[in-house]
């Protein structure tokens, strides 16, 4: 909606096009199909994004025994589709758009980590890593030790896949920059760089 304002704004029009009427036209682009219906017919745009990992890196950090689990903004049924269609896992520990308030609200990961942990967070749990490509995931983080000051949070950030093209490396380091003013722990070049942070603890 904010494109198409700016778009007619430029051009010296004003009239913008109905929400829903918007929503439906995007759902139809990006599912190919209906949002609501089997994921198995979706031919559209969610089938092409490209992913901040890989399969393989689920196999790698499980065998370290660590648990693992999804906090995402996006909708249960596309957010099930990448991680059950795309990357091959099966049922994982997900909260989605609807399950928890919007992040950086904190309330998706701290539910997450208590299903993880089976436990209530506090001292004798070991420390909560969560990794994200945006600064509301970093400020999540962020929000997280607020709330519960005695459980170790740390935020592990990493820049989108587009800004990792040779030819964005200028607007990758100004990302990254704002993912560590936010308050980012460490900003990893590769998912896989975070398990040489795990191993040491």
């Amino acid at each position: 909606m904010e494109l198409i304002k700016r778009k007619q704004q430029a051009n010296g029009a004003s009239q913008l096009p109905d929400r829903k009427y918007l929503e439906e036209v995007f759902s139809h682009f990006y599912f190919g199909g209906s949002p609501d219906g089997d994921p198995e017919d979706w031919d559209g745009f969610i089938m092409n994004e490209e992913l901040l990992v890989k399969p393989r890196f689920f196999k790698n950090i499980s065998q370290e025994n660590f648990a693992w689990g999804f906090v995402s903004g996006a909708e249960a049924s596309s957010a099930k589709y990448v991680l059950e269609n795309r990357l091959g896992l099966k049922n994982p520990p997900l909260i989605a758009m609807g399950d928890a308030p919007d992040k950086p609200n904190p309330q998706g990961l701290l539910q997450l980590a208590r299903q993880l942990t089976g436990k209530e967070l506090g001292d004798n749990i070991p420390p909560i890593a969560y990794l994200g490509d945006t600064v509301a995931d970093v400020i999540t983080i962020k929000q997280a030790k607020e709330k519960i000051p005695s459980q170790t949070f740390l935020s592990f950030a990493i820049a989108p896949p587009h800004l990792h093209n040779p030819n964005n490396q200028t607007a990758r380091k100004i990302y990254e920059a704002k993912l560590k003013e936010a308050g980012a722990d460490e900003i990893l070049k590769c998912t896989n760089e975070i398990l040489k942070h795990t191993l040491n603890w």
